[in-house]
């Protein structure tokens, strides 16, 4: 049972670089008096975040949410566009946001990214453009996608909020698609509070984005169309520039437990979890397992409420489905029965705690209660 002298374990906890290395940088910000506007923090971030990520163009925003929704004006996407359901809820909300009709499509049951054969069966004429997410982290099946945005005439915009630093063949697969969006939020791999990222192909695109991220202006007197204000700030742009010293030791630490998991859980009946794909680079920035109840004699849920009554809080990621949100689920994509691989991961997936902090003793808690029957 709960103990509450104990402290809660979370399914994630913010990765926070040295508060003295913070304080020297903020004595910067409060020296030159720029907090936001493209100030000196925030152009070295740019720099610096292109350069560790390994992509030509790359443009900082607020936070990702507002970066998905600016890529979609980017590229002047309209109608409809195919999506997943299996999702965090910003990846449907910045289509319907610029007003664009999303239709859902199943996932592959082996990755729970969109199926490529299920995209290409939802193509209409109405659809402009396919919007996967690299769920977990996991690479989307990206040479099938394109080819099909390539034969339908189709823009390819990837959320990638998951997939900060993730390599195919040591190239980063934000370099795949139109645009790619990252979030930083402090939930992430690698955070600056809230933020996020679009990585574009080229100069022009990035000029077009950093517009339409600060209203529209092109200079101090012409508004070419309108904008948003979406702008990272000096103090998210510093403590970014900071939290690249360290991201490669929080993502070591992350493997360290998953691997742990992987070893404590690989025998028990009815638990299934993602193994590394070959040549990917990973970040290991969730851990979900699939519960079938029939084999481990306790559903997700029953998992899920144990869990808590021993003060670990996991998170079903992803539970429900946007599908099934009042706001789409009137739509006829949205279905149970055009879903049934998502219909079904969402039944069984549970996140467990993994980030840089969590010690050998709170994974030997969870494991444990996993193991109870």
């Amino acid at each position: 049972m709960k103990d509450k002298k104990e402290k809660p374990i979370f399914v994630t906890q913010p990765a926070m670089p040295p508060l003295e290395e913070f304080n020297e940088l903020l004595k910067q910000i409060w020296g030159n008096k720029i907090l936001t506007n493209n100030g000196p923090f925030h152009e070295q971030f740019e720099k610096a975040l292109a350069e560790y990520l390994g992509v030509k163009y790359i443009s900082v925003f607020a936070n990702g949410t507002l970066a998905l929704m600016t890529a979609l004006q980017a590229l002047r996407i309209t109608g409809e566009v195919i999506t997943t359901p299996f999702s965090f809820v910003a990846t449907t909300h910045s289509l319907w946001w610029n007003n664009i009709k999303p239709v859902f499509s199943d996932i592959e049951p082996d990755c729970f990214n969109l199926d490529p054969d299920k995209v290409e069966a939802a193509i209409t004429p109405q659809t402009t453009a396919i919007m996967p997410v690299h769920v977990y982290g996991n690479p989307c099946k990206i040479e099938r996608l394109q080819q099909i945005a390539d034969t339908y005439s189709l823009k390819l915009i990837y959320d990638a909020a998951h997939a900060f630093g993730v390599k195919i063949n040591e190239n980063s697969i934000l370099n795949y698609g139109d645009l790619s969006i990252l979030s930083f939020h402090a939930t992430k791999v690698f955070n600056t509070f809230e933020g996020g990222a679009i990585v574009c192909p080229d100069e022009k695109t990035k000029k077009r984005i950093d517009y339409l991220k600060n209203f529209g202006f092109a200079d101090e007197i012409t508004v070419i169309e309108p904008g948003i204000n979406a702008k990272m700030n000096e103090l998210q742009a510093a403590y970014g520039l900071l939290q690249l010293k360290y991201v490669d030791e929080y993502i070591a630490k992350r493997k360290e437990v998953a691997d742990t998991y992987r070893n404590q859980l690989k025998d028990i009946q009815g638990i299934r979890f993602l193994d590394d794909i070959p040549g990917v680079r990973h970040n290991y920035a969730y851990f979900p397992i699939l519960i079938d109840a029939s084999q481990y004699g306790k559903s997700r849920d029953e998992l899920y409420e144990e869990l808590k009554r021993h003060n670990i809080f996991c998170r079903r990621y992803f539970y429900p489905l946007i599908s099934q949100f009042p706001s789409y689920r009137g739509l006829p994509s949205a279905h149970p029965e055009n879903l049934p691989v998502s219909e079904k991961v969402a039944g069984q997936v549970i996140c467990l705690p993994i980030y840089p902090g969590l010690n050998m003793s709170e994974i030997e808690k969870i494991v444990n209660v996993i193991k109870m029957k």
